[in-house]
């Protein structure tokens, strides 16, 4: 493909779910826009237009770096590199010759047009024909109904015709900042940053809470957290990261409670103490990145025993998701090698060689009764720490 030069380029992004929202649609496209506004500020002005269910968007800066971030904005279910013209079939026709002309390795194409004005003379099909034949006799290439190597989609209106000349799937979902706000405890491993994307691509505002076990360890847990905060920041445009000092509470379950309850312990600690900066933060949730059996910690008996404590919903996108999955959504977000790094995470800190698999809340909550909880938590509330991105 022959290099594109920066000038103001036309993208057309195409959305499914919104268009489900009926009276709320317009809402949703304008966060939409906003949110475009956002990701493309970097190359100045940005132009967007809502126009038949579909948004415009202009931008001067390099094409291809403009499409790629436009596949990253939740809520596009794809988009199309675009052209406008008026309605004039002939330089359409020109215009979509050219284009595939400069593309290598293609051998079929498609034409597929939709009205949105039908008072147009000619139905979908004829349009398709009446563009189609110039184009084949000017490329060489050959036609293709399904699986074609390039297609093309005309949407003729009163005034214009928008071509679509390349398409590029995006991620789906909802705008981000539509769906209220969650807390999620987000350790550097793999899970819960895809947890995190997942929610966002929901349309949820995430707040990312890091237990970390510093100064018994060294900090690259709290680095790795940043790196990974700084990912999903792209996705979402801004983020709070709280960062929560949990040693203190690892420290007392280890000298007053059972060996094999610690891991779950530390885990309704961080319950107790995420439930409270979400409050301070107006969230409606708290999200984990766990998935049933994955570890010890993780089997339904200890899910309930780390619930038994909370008194706001706790969200697991991942639970019924397998490590492998997982690990291809971390491929694609990029939070991969980040989450790969070694560290020093704070649930491995004093893990017994026997933690239990099957604890009930009764037990739990007789084993912390030698702790004073409140203090601990309000220790760790006081002790956090807050870092925001951008």
């Amino acid at each position: 493909m022959r290099a594109r030069l920066r000038h103001v380029a036309l993208f057309a992004l195409h959305y499914h779910e919104l268009g489900l929202k009926g009276g709320n649609r317009t809402r949703f496209e304008r966060v939409l826009e906003g949110n475009c506004q956002k990701a493309l500020a970097r190359w100045g002005t940005v132009k967007t237009q809502r126009i038949h269910r579909r948004i415009l968007v202009s931008v001067d800066g390099p094409v291809d770096e403009v499409f790629q971030r436009l596949t990253e904005i939740s809520g596009i279910a794809y988009v199309m590199r675009a052209q406008r013209f008026p309605v004039d079939l002939d330089a359409v026709a020109k215009a979509v010759a050219d284009d595939l002309n400069a593309r290598s390795g293609l051998e079929t194409f498609r034409i597929t047009t939709k009205r949105g004005d039908k008072s147009y003379p000619m139905i979908s099909t004829q349009i398709d024909r009446a563009v189609g034949g110039p184009v084949q006799d000017a490329t060489g290439l050959g036609v293709r109904m399904k699986g074609a190597d390039a297609e093309v989609r005309l949407s003729v209106l009163k005034d214009q015709i928008i071509v679509g000349l390349e398409r590029r799937d995006g991620p789906g979902g909802l705008p981000a900042g539509t769906a209220g706000r969650v807390a999620v405890l987000m350790s550097g491993g793999f899970d819960s940053p895809v947890a995190a994307w997942r929610m966002i691509n929901r349309g949820c505002t995430t707040d990312l809470i890091h237990f970390h076990s510093h100064p018994l360890v060294d900090k690259t847990t709290q680095e790795k957290a940043r790196d990974l905060a700084e990912v999903l920041t792209a996705w979402q445009f801004r983020t709070r990261l709280l960062l929560v000092p949990l040693a203190a509470v690892q420290t007392e379950v280890r000298l007053q409670c059972p060996a094999p309850l610690r891991v779950i312990l530390y885990r309704r600690f961080m319950v107790r103490i995420a439930e409270r900066l979400a409050r301070m933060r107006n969230a409606l949730a708290l999200v984990t990145g766990e998935s049933v059996g994955q570890v010890a910690s993780q089997t339904l008996e200890n899910l309930a025993t780390v619930d038994a404590v909370a008194t706001m919903p706790v969200l697991r996108p991942l639970i019924g998701t397998d490590k492998q999955e997982i690990i291809a959504i971390s491929e694609k977000l990029k939070t991969f090698d980040i989450s790969a790094r070694k560290d020093q995470d704070c649930c491995q800190l004093f893990v017994p060689p026997r933690p239990a698999t099957r604890s009930t809340p009764e037990e739990a909550a007789a084993a912390e009764e030698a702790l004073d909880v409140e203090g601990l938590v309000e220790d760790a509330v006081a002790g956090t720490e807050v870092v925001s991105f951008p």
